[in-house]
């Protein structure tokens, strides 16, 4: 699926916001890191104007929000639902870091999955809570651990993004090793005898210091990887100087 497609398996559902502007900021923070879906739950504070003007260009998102009457009704199609919290409670809840959560994720889809943020005032209770898998908690500063409700969205959907992008790159870097034909044990070994005697010819190598040097160049090439084509410019690269060294 597509990079897209995948983060729209994924809905933020906010439990009964009290500010419509947090509502409007967190729309924001969704369409930034390229997330859509958002339910709010037993809200009286929406449609609301203040909402629209803090979700500047992300007018879309508010428009598709859905609106529900409970949290059952937000997530009765998910798989897999992340409950955030700004402590960690007592009651044994697998706690999570958002960057750990958003790895979690990319597992999962295209699964559906909720990410779920509590009041402004008092965040999710712990009946709520018992209805997510997870608890995410955002590592604040103890002493002043007063995240607003579209600042905590913003952190969780980034380092979703985050999450997606690296493991985009991860899969990019497989096909592009899976498509390189890297050279054998055998055509290396022969590199390095041609490699070994080049640089003696020029008089790189001295016999005191050649089995260090080899060694060091060994270790060299092995972290580059080296296919087949890379390793054959090599070797046209040491003939073409052999060429030109007087017998």
């Amino acid at each position: 699926m597509l990079f897209a497609e995948l983060l729209a398996k994924v809905r933020i559902v906010l439990v009964n916001p009290s500010d419509p502007g947090n509502i409007g900021a967190s729309a924001r923070a969704m369409k930034t890191m390229g997330l859509k879906h958002l339910y709010l739950v037993t809200t009286k504070a929406f449609p609301c104007r203040r909402a629209s003007v803090r979700a500047s260009n992300a007018l879309d998102v508010l428009a598709e929000a859905v609106v529900v009457n409970s949290l059952e009704e937000a997530l009765w199609d998910c798989t897999l639902v992340f409950g955030t919290s700004t402590r960690i409670r007592e009651l044994n809840w697998v706690s999570l870091t958002p960057r750990a959560a958003a790895a979690k994720i990319t597992e999962v889809l295209p699964q559906k999955v909720a990410i779920v943020f509590g009041r402004e005032r008092c965040g999710l209770t712990n009946q709520e809570l018992q209805r997510c898998h997870f608890q995410i908690h955002i590592p604040a500063n103890k002493n002043y651990n007063s995240l607003n409700l579209g600042a905590a969205v913003q952190i969780v959907c980034y380092e979703l993004r985050m999450a997606f992008l690296e493991q985009k790159e991860t899969d990019k870097k497989t096909a592009l090793v899976k498509q390189r034909k890297l050279a054998s044990v055998e055509q290396l070994e022969h590199f390095y005898k041609h490699l070994q005697s080049t640089l003696m010819h020029v008089a790189f190598l001295q016999n005191s210091r050649s089995l260090q040097i080899m060694d060091r160049l060994r270790r060299l090439f092995s972290r580059i990887e080296l296919d087949e084509k890379e390793l054959k410019i090599l070797r046209g690269i040491l003939s073409a100087i052999q060429k030109k060294i007087p017998n």
